[in-house]
């Protein structure tokens, strides 16, 4: 066979698979489809305020323990640097009233009544110390309890380092 006749059996093959290829109905499946999942498929979306506050709310209980609660800071941490791409800085004092809502954005991540913030407006430990933070970067944050002799630096602190 020539080369030309070839060219024809492969152009009728291709418009032969064209016309027999399944083709969707776009407008069919469009009016189809409903804009509002069945009741089943809907989820309640959990207020971010809420969230927020039933983190905090785990903060220094007694159903958890010290590392519990460093972690929990460190996850306060990290959303607080999500949200204005920093650490806190400064002072214990300082550093709660940035999650207390004294930042850019008033994002507060603590409630200003916090049981772990005493009259000074310091965040204490489950202990009623002052927890010390330190800022090794601007994406870590070092933090430390004094633990149950309620004296910073000796055997019995807890420290998290990111």
């Amino acid at each position: 066979m020539s080369r030309r006749l070839w060219l024809v059996l492969l152009a009728a093959a291709l418009g032969l698979v064209w016309l027999l290829w399944p083709v969707r109905d776009n407008n069919r499946i469009a009016t189809n489809v409903s804009r509002r999942p069945p009741p089943a498929a809907q989820t309640k979306i959990e207020n971010p305020k809420t969230k927020i506050e039933n983190l905090a709310s785990a903060l220094n209980s007694p159903a958890t323990e010290i590392v519990a609660d460093l972690r929990l800071l460190d996850d306060l941490f990290a959303t607080f640097r999500t949200n204005l791409r920093e650490n806190p800085v400064g002072t214990n004092a300082e550093i709660t009233a940035a999650l207390t809502g004294a930042n850019p954005l008033h994002l507060a991540l603590l409630p200003s009544d916090h049981p772990a913030i005493n009259t000074r407006g310091e965040l204490c430990d489950r202990w009623g110390t002052p927890f010390f933070f330190h800022q090794l970067s601007g994406t870590q944050m070092e933090i430390r309890s004094a633990g149950p002799d309620k004296k910073l630096w000796t055997d019995d602190d807890t420290v998290f380092t990111p």
